[in-house]
């Protein structure tokens, strides 16, 4: 790295990944985190509204990661086409893990009382710029 480049191409696309999350976490009352991870089960970005929120960011990538990709085989041995969203509803919360690409899922951790439809339409809306940054 030279002297006229004081970030790397990682440490842009590292700063835009967090600026994307931080953007969309504050885009609706009800997000709690929003985590970004590759289908792989690696964590590459999160961010929290609570600090003092007790979530193991590793674990849910993980975990994020191994249920889109079983529903997404599913879907395909249904030959029921690409999956877009995996929506899971509890007494709790709601989580939203959505494609990204090929490489990438989005998760959303949310309150029990978000507009379900508002969610789905910010994904969808942020599913393009997310693959811009997520290569």
């Amino acid at each position: 790295m030279s002297s006229l480049e004081p970030y790397s191409s990682h440490d842009v696309k590292k700063r835009k990944r967090r600026d994307f999350l931080s953007k969309l976490i504050k885009s609706e009352s009800g997000i709690k985190k929003v985590i970004l991870v590759e289908r792989t089960g690696l964590t590459i970005a999160s961010v929290s509204k609570f600090s003092y929120l007790p979530i193991d960011v590793d674990s849910i990538g993980a975990t994020t990661s191994k249920v889109f990709c079983a529903c997404e085989e599913h879907g395909k041995n249904l030959e029921l086409g690409d999956l877009d969203l995996v929506t899971s509803e509890f007494t709790g919360g709601k989580i939203f893990a959505s494609s990204c690409g090929p490489k990438g899922i989005l998760t959303l951790i949310s309150d029990q009382d978000i507009n379900t439809s508002s969610i789905r339409l910010k994904l969808k809306r942020s599913r393009d710029e997310l693959k811009e940054i997520f290569d």
